[in-house]
């Protein structure tokens, strides 16, 4: 499956430049703004952009991307329309805005140095109107034309250094869940804090400029107030993590409606409102998502996943015909000898050489099986395996169900067998995947997910069966 290991199916929309007639539109109806001079800054703007791309492929390996393209396409299209509503003075000809929804309930969204933009559902589900939710975006467009990222690291060391370090730092902050908090090791030391934690005077310049390009774009700046008083109403006792990063500077409502007093707005996007009720709609649909908790934690143990120097192979390793026993807290089985294991605090992945690797940025997994214990709502096996099967149809939208479900036994235990197929995206050949799943003890679900293409399942069945056939339960 092209996939599941990280769920990270990206859906990005690039933009390199304004969309010129809009922006001379929004030129001619704009008020007189409060004026910026933005931050001093040792980096140059295509350092930005070098520091924001590596961060930007880390973040994808490591967060859930909402696999949904047409909700990707429609935060892209709101994006769009505020790029092209930066004032020219700001517009970086190299930067590469791109927008990306992460699969996550908290709110919050962050964008990195050069233009990458990530979106939390949790913060669309949170907002009441398209304008709220296009508010934190204009105010994190606007860290990324003001540079703030970079103009704080110029703070911190001599600017020029460290490049490949500081991308690091910033994708390790993002990742362990905390912002402000993570540190990177060695001599890049706070550099994570510093790209991604800013002070209140940025926060003003943020909020001022943001309000400016809202109102260029056709949405009403004040929304970008009333944004942050729904982050602080739904962000929890422990106070949400998007505003512990962008720590308000002082009377924020009031600067903002003051700057919305000097601004004239231009027409409205149209359908947007429309597009926003059906984007909710959609999301209100789809399973709940996990917490940046969760998902840093089951993140953090898999030390041995694949990177960007291990692509998939067309040609992966055949299963040896030697086995040897793996064994878990929960279960043992025998698997080929030739078969390498990557491990996360749910799952384990085996597979060959080849076989498990990263394609375009996402970790995708092609041959081979993931074995796993999930908690679940219910003890209802048939129940919870059809809700477990929407997931990964979910984020492997070339697949779909072939057959009905079988009865059969997985350790002793009863067990359902369903089996799903599709043409690969990255094997280009019809892929087959066949889903062992059986209830291991009170609300828990054991599946085995048994992946190959079409061409090669002969080849695979003597190892798969005898996965199935070895498997106990401790």
């Amino acid at each position: 499956m092209d996939l599941i290991t990280n769920r990270t199916t990206a859906r990005n929309r690039h933009w390199t430049a304004p969309v010129l007639s809009i922006l001379l539109f929004s030129m001619l109806v704009i008020g007189q703004g409060t004026k910026i001079t933005p931050p001093k800054n040792g980096y140059s703007a295509s350092d930005d952009v070098k520091l924001g791309q590596e961060a930007a492929a880390q973040v994808r390996r490591e967060m859930p991307i909402l696999p949904d393209s047409s909700i990707n396409a429609y935060v892209g299209r709101v994006g769009d329309t505020l790029v092209a509503a930066i004032p020219p003075e700001f517009a970086h000809s190299e930067f590469r805005y791109e927008f990306s929804v992460v699969n996550a309930s908290d709110i919050n969204a962050f964008a990195l140095p050069g233009g990458p933009m990530f979106v939390n559902r949790g913060m669309i589900e949170a907002a009441h109107t398209e304008a709220e939710m296009a508010g934190v975006m204009a105010h994190e467009l606007s860290h990324v034309a003001l540079r703030h990222g970079t103009a704080q690291a110029s703070k911190s060391q001599n600017p020029g250094i460290l490049l490949g370090g500081l991308g690091g730092a910033i994708a390790g902050a993002i990742i362990g869940g905390n912002l402000g908090d993570v540190i990177s090791q060695g001599t890049q030391i706070g550099l994570g804090t510093y790209m991604l934690k800013f002070s209140r005077e940025y926060e003003t310049q943020a909020d001022v400029l943001g309000a400016q390009i809202m109102a260029r774009a056709g949405y009403d700046p004040r929304e970008l107030g009333n944004m942050f008083k729904t982050i602080e109403q739904q962000g929890g006792s422990g106070g949400p993590e998007w505003l512990s990063d962008h720590p308000n500077p002082g009377n924020r409502y009031e600067r903002i409606n003051q700057e919305a007093s000097r601004l004239s707005i231009a027409p409205k996007r149209r359908n947007g409102e429309a597009e926003f009720v059906q984007t909710q709609s959609a999301l209100k649909r789809m399973p709940p998502a996990k917490t940046m908790s969760d998902i840093a934690k089951s993140n953090g143990p898999a030390t041995n996943r694949p990177t960007t120097d291990t692509p998939v192979s067309a040609n992966p390793e055949r299963p040896s015909g030697r086995y040897r026993t793996f064994t878990a807290q929960s279960f043992r089985l025998s698997l080929p000898d030739n078969w390498k294991e990557y491990a996360d605090s749910e799952s384990v992945t085996f597979a060959p050489t080849g076989g498990y690797g990263t394609y375009q940025n996402q970790s995708v997994f092609t041959h081979g099986a993931i074995v796993g214990v999930v908690n679940v709502s219910s003890n209802d096996l048939a129940s919870v395996t059809d809700q477990y099967i929407a997931g990964v149809l979910q984020e492997n939208v070339y697949l779909q169900v072939n057959g009905n479900a079988q009865r059969t036994a997985l350790g002793g235990r009863d067990a359902l067998k369903r089996t799903l197929k599709g043409n690969s995206p990255v094997t280009r050949r019809q892929e087959f995947v066949v889903i062992h799943t059986s209830m291991i003890s009170n609300r828990q679900l054991f599946y085995m997910v048994q992946v190959v293409p079409g061409n090669e399942r002969n080849a695979y069945n003597q190892a798969f069966t005898q996965m199935v056939r070895t498997l106990t339960f401790s």
